[in-house]
């Protein structure tokens, strides 16, 4: 048996199945996380792919609280009991509100926008952690409005409400600036229509934070980049662990996510207190959340990027290698109000893991993909592993670029005894896939001058059937 079926085993596995979770917008890591706890976890499933068409065409009338009504009645329909999801666009909050909504345990509706309205959330940090936060203001122009003359230059721009690192970067000038906010009519209808069915509950149910269809500014930093992941129980914020986000060397583009983290423990446990105060303001006393934030080991000072009210779904597979934590099933737990201190762990097969993005920066790059034997050769030497690739036509590529200035064109997860062994299992597995090892030498000593807005968690435009 190969060592990620053997991780699968759980000693303290029920013999009876749990009451049906209802799981939405659940597709790539969450699609696979739930189908490997199925038997003792049944689930049903609504919601669609943004980035797949035809489902995404479902954007153009999209409606949050009619899709949580429909939902309301299929879980009446499927005899579901409890409600899911880790998307970070419509999910989480559309979740949050069909809990509200069943009587079920839920992350509060209010905490919910209050993470994900990015404007909002500096604005509390600023009243509960302020050594934790910086300068930042409202974009003040419209969607593809005029820029105004007074800014300082460089600062870092992105949507007030987005998903993704979606348009978010450094600009340097006010030319910089003025260009990365040129929208085209299609791009103007997909930012709206993206962002609507937030503002209109925001609206309603958080007006102090003020519209969500604006962009933001805010001051550049310097450090390394890493990601507390968590959860909330009965209002106690319990920390996971850190990931460190390693990004290819002059540019804020991820590169590879490492567990476990090489930063130190007290650096963790501060930034965990700044997780606690944060989400105890903001009332989030239930579910999974990550932190992603900076630390600059010259000023030994933590800079929050934001805080994500869900789990960092690409991480769960690293968690579950190295310390046999499956946080696919903590979601479920919480779902159905149980403590997920009571569940069991699996036997770790790895003593690192990584998550390794394949990306080219140059938009002219040439890109293959794997053959049929490649692919082949791929599973029988690393069966372990998962694979990810997403192929795009001209017009997505050129989104693509626009929008996250670079294409990320595959994924893999591999464990290893330790980060040396994890290295050396990686540029073998890079060398059979054609792919170059997403390696350099100088990526862990690079400071940052810019701030990816969060995790990126794509959808996979083609999933092995192996993983």
């Amino acid at each position: 048996m190969n060592r990620q079926k053997t991780a699968l085993l759980r000693d303290n596995t029920p013999n009876m199945p749990h009451p049906k979770t209802l799981l939405l917008f659940n597709y790539d890591w969450d699609e696979q996380g739930a189908k490997r706890l199925q038997s003792h976890w049944p689930s049903v499933v609504s919601g669609f792919d943004l980035f797949t068409f035809p489902s995404n065409a479902r954007l153009a009338w999209f409606d949050t609280e009619r899709f949580v009504a429909k939902a309301a009645v299929l879980a009446k329909l499927t005899g579901a009991k409890a409600v899911s999801s880790n998307h970070e666009q419509f999910g989480a909050l559309c979740a949050a509100l069909l809990a509200e909504k069943m009587g079920w345990p839920g992350t509060p509706v209010k905490a919910i926008l209050a993470c994900q309205h990015k404007l909002y959330a500096r604005e509390v940090l600023e009243r509960v952690a302020p050594e934790a936060n910086l300068p930042f203001a409202r974009l003040d122009a419209a969607y593809g409005g005029p820029v105004p003359n007074h800014i300082e230059y460089p600062q870092f721009v992105k949507p007030v409400k987005a998903a993704f690192s979606v348009l978010s970067r450094q600009v340097r000038s006010e030319h910089e600036l003025h260009a990365h906010t040129r929208f085209g009519p299609w791009e103007l209808w997909v930012i709206k229509h993206l962002v609507e069915p937030f503002e209109r509950v925001a609206k309603k149910r958080l007006p102090q934070a003020g519209t969500a269809h604006s962009m933001m500014l805010e001051a550049p930093m310097r450090g390394r980049q890493y990601n507390l992941d968590g959860y909330v129980w009965r209002g106690q914020v319990r920390k996971l662990g850190v990931v460190d986000e390693v990004m290819y060397p002059n540019t804020d583009a991820f590169m590879r996510f490492e567990y476990p983290s090489k930063l130190n423990d007290a650096v963790q446990d501060r930034a965990h207190d700044i997780a606690r105060r944060f989400l105890e303001a903001i009332g989030f006393d239930h579910g999974l959340f990550n932190m992603e934030f900076f630390h600059d080991e010259s000023s030994d000072k933590i800079t929050v990027i934001e805080f994500n009210p869900r789990m960092a779904s690409q991480f769960s597979d690293l968690y579950l290698r190295v310390d046999g934590i499956d946080m696919h099933e903590i979601a479920f737990a919480l779902a159905h109000n149980m403590d997920p201190a009571t569940l069991g762990k699996t036997e770790p097969t790895s003593g690192a893991a990584a998550s390794f993005v394949y990306r080219t920066l140059e938009q002219t790059a040439a890109v293959s993909f794997p053959s049929f034997l490649q692919r082949n050769s791929f599973w029988k030497s690393f069966p372990d592993a998962l694979l990810f690739e997403y192929p795009k036509d001209t017009k997505e590529l050129q989104r693509d670029f626009k929008w996250l200035r670079s294409y990320r064109y595959g994924i893999m997860h591999l464990g290893g005894e330790n980060t040396r062994h994890l290295r050396m299992r990686c540029e073998q597995a890079s060398a059979i896939l054609g792919w170059p090892a997403p390696y350099f030498e100088d990526a862990r000593e690079m400071t940052a001058d810019t701030i990816p807005d969060s995790v990126e968690l794509f959808p996979c435009a083609q999933v092995s059937s192996s993983t």
